[in-house]
């Protein structure tokens, strides 16, 4: 599920959660860095961040950036927290009134869109849907179970929707099982189901 809302391959993950040359993980899971491993809503929202860093900067700028980030400038809160934006030259922590530069340390520029993380994107070939509504009919929220996909409007688990239909349950009959919950909504469960098990496939092959 985490790849699935941020985009990131299951090797990609895996690779983040590992130190490479000496210098710290790009990002530990915040609930269980051991089997399960187990990622939070706030991991999430850094998951597409990070993605959104690695559409425009290498992987070793990413690490140059947060370990500038952690070390020299102090700053150990979840990487959440922080508005990491990047061109083609560098990575910059932006903040209401700045940017600093996290690579060549050149000074403060104005540059800042945080949008850009939570909204829908491209990467790796895919089309990875915004963060809090995947699709028509569903929405994320950490406040409701949380973070997990849900039906728009209700806490009925978008995979457990997809988990009927894929039993033999038609969408149309949904509704009697979870009152509120229409055909459409049901088909996007599936839909976005598909999507999520399309991450264990492509790690599979």
């Amino acid at each position: 599920m985490a790849a699935a809302l941020s985009g990131a391959t299951l090797a990609q993950l895996g690779h983040w959660r590992k130190g490479t040359d000496g210098e710290g993980a790009i990002l530990l899971p915040e609930l269980s860095a051991t089997r399960p491993i187990l990622y939070s809503f706030r991991d999430i929202i850094a998951l597409r961040m990070c993605i959104t860093l690695r559409r425009a900067s290498s992987l070793q700028k990413i690490r140059r950036a947060l370990t500038t980030l952690r070390v020299d400038l102090d700053e150990r809160d979840h990487l959440s927290r922080y508005t990491l934006v990047a061109d083609s030259d560098t990575i910059y922590l932006a903040t209401n009134d700045e940017a600093v530069d996290l690579v060549h340390s050149r000074g403060n520029i104005v540059i800042h869109q945080m949008v850009q993380v939570l909204g829908p994107y491209y990467y790796d070939g895919r089309h990875v849907p915004a963060l809090f509504q995947p699709r028509s009919h569903l929405s994320v929220n950490p406040a409701v179970r949380g973070g997990e996909p849900v039906i728009t409007g209700t806490r009925v688990p978008a995979m457990q929707v997809a988990s009927l239909i894929r039993d033999g349950v038609q969408p149309q009959q949904i509704a009697s099982i979870y009152p509120g919950v229409s055909a459409a909504a049901a088909e996007d469960a599936v839909d976005f189901a598909d999507y999520a098990d399309s991450y264990q496939r492509q790690a599979a092959a």
